[in-house]
């Protein structure tokens, strides 16, 4: 069975596609990926887990994805692009990586007879709603979220096959009325193979070392943490946090920090590759995941949480319904309101008083992803789906 993938984007870098690639070409399945060529890349490319072909972009046709639903223009050219690979390949199934492609992998099934997988790690919708450039005038005249909700519930119920990342998601795809049945769970979990063991540092009272890695826009609730820290510097507690990560709200981070006069007790690392920071890792008495509640968030999982747990560094993560759900459930840390900055110094101070808890979150987390979330148990849900397709 020969899969195409589409990916609006550039690959790789992306986790997720790439574990997916790895578990389907092991399992038997030719898999190729359409994706945007960004670096003068190799338009095809072959590698171990799959065949890579890159298309050129220009920038105004990438940036009038905004309003796909309005304007043909973004979809005439993932149409010509299939239409290439369909004359070179014949395809099983087309895969399409994110709701806004849904529309070309449907015509694509209807064009030439195959599997439509619509494959969705975001939930799409609310995602483009709390976005800052659909909340300028001109985004708010591109993109109508009225529209992408209907566009999100006519795509599900045509497509064969829906994937989504966290049991809250599939819990609000059915509510759109799409049969539960052809909603298939495949999370962003860790392939441990493939994530090198991590020596933790002996703790140290003074060097109390707090960790986030990731994206930081306005919605990541670095704010908060910031605010946290704030307050138990009015205590007399010191601690540190290590914020490594780039992002569109970095320099309203940054003012809060002066703002706050925190500047000693926050290092801005800016964006780093993971093998970069081996030494933060090690480092970390706690990981944070504050990340805003929202309708995004509550659909949604990062691959981090299972990083952090696999690592045996305790979490804290804000009440986000999956966040709070693993967390619980595997008993490697604690949670508190997003909002409220004071829970947050609370639960800080009471690992900073008392770090003989800390102990009770390392084991209990890294069994956790050993046993059951890692992409072992995720990469055999996605292949039972393939061999269903059969």
């Amino acid at each position: 069975m020969k899969i195409l993938m589409l990916l609006d984007h550039p690959f790789p870098p992306d986790t997720r596609v790439e574990n997916e690639m790895k578990s389907l070409t092991d399992a038997g399945f030719e898999v190729h990926i359409a994706c945007f060529q960004k670096n003068k890349e190799p338009l095809l490319e072959r590698t171990e887990y799959g065949i890579i072909h890159r298309k050129p972009v220009s920038k105004f046709i990438y940036k009038s994805s905004v309003g796909v639903l309005k304007f043909p223009f973004y979809f005439n050219y993932w149409r010509r692009f299939v239409k290439e690979l369909f004359a070179l390949e014949k395809f099983d199934v087309i895969h399409v990586h994110d709701l806004p492609l849904a529309k070309v992998g449907y015509e694509a099934k209807c064009k030439y007879g195959v599997k439509f997988i619509l494959d969705m790690h975001e939930n799409w919708p609310v995602l483009l709603q709390l976005s800052k450039h659909t909340n300028t005038f001109l985004g708010k005249l591109l993109s109508s979220n009225d529209q992408w909700v209907r566009y999100e519930k006519e795509m599900c119920g045509l497509a064969d096959k829906i994937i989504v990342v966290v049991d809250e998601a599939k819990g609000r795809v059915s509510g759109l009325g799409i049969n539960p049945e052809k909603i298939e769970v495949v999370s962003n979990t860790l392939d441990i193979n493939q994530f090198d063991p991590i020596e933790r540092k002996e703790f140290r009272k003074d060097k109390f070392r707090m960790l986030y890695v990731g994206g930081i826009n306005y919605h990541r609730g670095i704010q908060y943490v910031i605010k946290a820290i704030a307050l138990l510097k009015e205590k007399g507690i010191e601690v540190h946090f290590d914020l490594v990560g780039d992002g569109s709200y970095l320099g309203d981070i940054r003012r809060l920090i002066d703002e706050l006069q925190v500047q000693d007790n926050v290092t801005v690392h800016g964006f780093k590759h993971y093998t970069q920071i081996c030494d933060i890792y090690e480092s970390a008495n706690v990981a944070l995941i504050p990340h805003v509640k929202s309708g995004h968030t509550d659909n949604t999982i990062p691959h981090k949480i299972f990083q952090y747990l696999y690592a045996g560094i305790p979490m804290i993560v804000s009440n986000c319904d999956p966040l709070v759900r693993i967390v619980n459930e595997t008993n490697g840390g604690l949670s508190y309101r997003y909002d409220h900055p004071e829970e947050l110094a609370d639960i800080i101070a009471g690992f900073y008083s008392h770090p003989e808890q800390l102990n009770n979150y390392i084991q209990h987390g890294r069994q956790a992803v050993i046993d059951k979330y890692n992409w072992k148990v995720d990469g055999a849900n996605l292949v039972r789906l393939y061999n269903g397709l059969l």
